[in-house]
C-alpha cells in the first residue's frame, strides 16, 4: 500500500494555487471532473520556486499522476492522435534531453520543449501502426512487416508507451516511418515546465503561443541564461502569481551535496570558510571528495564544470593527451556538446529535423564513429529518448593558445560541436550527473574579482549550480592537474541491446 503523501505547509500552499489555477482551465483537481478547454487571449502562468531539496520534482510528479488519473492525455512529442477531440491534454517539459530524462528517471513521462514545438510528420502507412497502438484503428496489413514483428510491437507498447520505440520493436527505423518535422499548428491545454530558470525570452514567448495554461518550476538560485541581463522569466511575473517553497525536506536533508549548497545563501560565507566546510564534509562523508587530480574516466561521460573558458580548453587538451588521441580525428567515445544548428534560413525544415532529433543547443552527446558518409558522425544523444542519430556535423576542437580549432568533421551544413570533456557551468544547467567534478580555481578566481549577479557574489550562484548538477559524489578539485585514464575510451557503455534503440538520420541538404 502507498502512503499518501504528506506536503509541507509550502506544497500545500503552491498545491492549492495550482489547482486553483487548473480549476480556472476547467480541471477540477478536488471534484474530480473535467470541462472542455475554452481558447484565452492569453495564458494563464503561475511558478513555483525553490532551490535544490525544496520539493518541487515531487509537486510536480504528484500534480503529473493526480492528472492523468483525472484522464488527462499525455502529450509526447512522439506521435499524436488526429482524434483527440475535446480530451484535455498535459505536456510536462525541460528545456534539455538531459533535464527531460531526469524527469523520466523518476517516473515523469517529461520531453523537450523543441519535441513539443516542433512535431513529426508520419508516413500514412505506418501511421496505421501507430493509431492501432493508441487503440483508435484495427490491426494494419503493412507491407514488408510480418505479423511477429507487429507482436513485439504491439508488446513494446504494451510496456512503454512509445510509437518510435514500439515501431522500433518492429525493426524500422526513424527514417522509414517519419518523413519529415514541422512547427505545431495547433494549441495545447496544460504545460509544466521543469528547470524555468533556464528558458529565455524566446522560449517563453514559444510556449504561450502554444499552452492555455502554464506552471514553471525553478530555481531562483541558479544561474540567468546568457543575455538575460542577470533575471530569469518568472521574475516577471507579480507576485500573485509566484509560489516559493522555502522548506529542505527530510529526504534531501541528510544529503552534503545539498548542505553545502544551502550553506551558500550565508551572506557572511566567503569562499575560503566554504572551502574549509568542504573539507570536513569530505572527512566525515564518501558523497564528497577533495581531489588533486582531475579524473580524467570521469570526463568521459561527465564533464568537469568550469567558470573560464580558457580553463575548459585547457582541460580538453589534457584529456585528450591522457587518451593518446590523434591530433586530427576523434575517438569512438569522446564527449561532445551540441553548438547549435548552423543552417541558413532557406533551410528551415532541415534545422527543424536536426533539433527535434535531439541536436539541439547545449545538447551532450558521445562520438561513436564516422558515419556512411562524408562529414556524417554516429551519436549518442545523452539523455535522449531515441538516442542514436547519424548526422550531418561540424565538430570544432579548441586549442590552448590557438586562435583557430581543428575540424575533424566538416558537413558543409549541420549540427556544431565541441569537446565536452569539460564544460562552463552555465551550459550545465539543467544537467546531473551521478559524480561531478567542479574545478575550484575557477571559482577562486570568481572570488577574487568580486563580481556579482543579482546582489549575489557570483562565485556562490556558480558554486550553487555546479555542485548541484552532482546525483550521487560532488568532487571538488583543486589543482591544475589531471590523472591519467586506468581504462581507454570506448563506447560499450552506451550499447543497448534492446529493440526500442532507434537509429535516425538526418541529412545535410545537397
Amino acid at each position: 500500500m502507498t502512503l499518501p503523501v504528506q506536503y509541507s505547509d509550502d506544497q500545500a500552499e503552491a498545491w492549492d494555487a495550482i489547482t486553483e489555477l487548473l480549476r480556472g482551465a476547467g480541471v477540477d483537481l478536488v471534484e474530480g471532473t473535467t470541462a472542455p478547454a475554452v481558447e484565452k487571449a492569453k495564458p494563464a502562468v503561475l511558478a513555483v520556486m525553490g532551490k535544490a531539496g525544496s520539493g518541487k520534482t515531487l509537486l510536480l510528479a504528484e500534480l503529473v499522476k493526480s492528472l492523468r488519473e483525472l484522464g488527462l492525455e499525455t502529450v509526447s512529442g512522439d506521435w499524436e492522435s488526429r482524434k483527440r477531440g475535446d480530451k484535455r491534454t498535459l505536456a510536462i517539459l525541460a528545456p534539455t534531453n538531459k533535464a527531460a530524462s531526469v524527469l523520466r528517471n523518476r517516473g515523469v513521462p517529461a520531453t523537450t520543449i523543441h519535441r513539443i514545438i516542433y512535431t513529426p510528420v508520419y508516413d500514412p502507412e505506418y501511421e496505421k501502426i501507430a493509431e492501432w497502438l493508441a487503440g483508435e484503428g484495427d490491426r494494419p496489413t503493412i507491407e514488408g512487416l510480418t505479423e511477429e514483428a507487429l507482436d513485439r510491437a504491439h508488446a513494446f507498447y504494451q510496456q512503454q508507451p512509445s510509437v518510435p520505440g514500439a515501431l522500433a520493436a518492429a525493426g524500422l527505423r526513424g527514417s522509414d516511418f517519419i518523413t519529415g518535422w514541422k512547427r505545431r499548428d495547433d494549441p495545447l491545454d496544460i504545460g509544466f515546465v521543469d528547470e524555468s530558470s533556464m528558458l529565455d525570452d524566446k522560449q517563453m514567448d514559444d510556449l504561450r503561443e502554444i499552452f492555455s495554461t502554464l506552471v514553471l518550476f525553478g530555481d531562483p538560485a541558479q544561474l540567468a541564461p546568457v543575455g538575460q541581463s542577470g533575471s530569469m522569466v518568472f521574475d516577471a511575473l507579480p507576485d500573485s502569481r509566484k509560489r516559493m517553497l522555502d522548506r529542505v525536506h527530510r529526504q534531501a536533508a541528510d544529503s552534503p551535496i545539498l548542505d553545502l549548497a544551502h550553506a551558500l545563501g550565508d551572506p557572511a560565507l566567503q569562499f575560503e570558510d566554504f572551502e574549509r566546510m568542504i573539507e570536513q564534509a569530505a572527512a566525515r562523508d564518501d558523497r564528497v571528495v577533495v581531489a588533486q587530480r582531475v579524473d580524467a574516466e570521469l570526463m568521459s561521460r561527465s564533464p568537469v564544470l568550469v567558470w573560464r573558458n580558457a580553463t575548459r580548453i585547457r582541460l580538453i587538451s589534457a584529456f585528450r593527451a591522457a587518451h593518446g588521441a590523434p591530433e586530427f580525428a576523434l575517438l569512438p567515445g569522446e564527449p561532445l556538446i551540441c553548438d547549435g544548428v548552423e543552417l541558413p534560413l532557406k533551410h528551415r525544415k532541415k534545422r527543424i529535423d536536426l533539433e527535434a532529433r535531439g541536436l539541439i543547443k547545449g545538447a551532450q552527446c558521445v562520438f561513436m564513429g564516422e558515419g556512411r558518409k562524408p562529414g556524417f558522425s554516429r551519436l549518442y544523444v545523452m539523455g535522449a529518448e531515441e538516442p542514436q542519430v547519424n548526422a550531418a556535423t561540424i565538430i570544432k576542437i579548441e586549442k590552448p593558445d590557438q586562435e583557430e580549432p581543428f575540424i575533424p568533421s566538416a558537413a558543409r551544413m549541420g549540427a556544431a560541436f565541441v569537446h565536452g570533456a569539460a564544460c562552463t557551468i552555465h551550459k550545465a544547467q539543467g544537467s546531473q550527473w551521478s559524480d561531478v567534478q567542479v574545478f575550484a580555481p575557477d571559482l577562486y578566481g570568481a572570488a577574487r574579482m568580486g563580481r556579482s549577479e543579482a546582489g549575489i557574489p557570483l562565485w556562490k550562484r556558480l558554486a550553487y549550480v555546479a555542485i548541484t548538477r552532482a546525483e550521487t559524489r560532488l568532487h571538488w578539485v583543486t589543482k591544475y592537474r589531471l590523472a591519467r585514464p586506468a581504462e581507454p575510451l570506448g563506447i560499450e557503455d552506451l550499447r543497448n541491446p534492446e529493440p526500442s534503440v532507434l537509429t535516425l538520420e538526418a541529412e545535410a541538404p545537397e
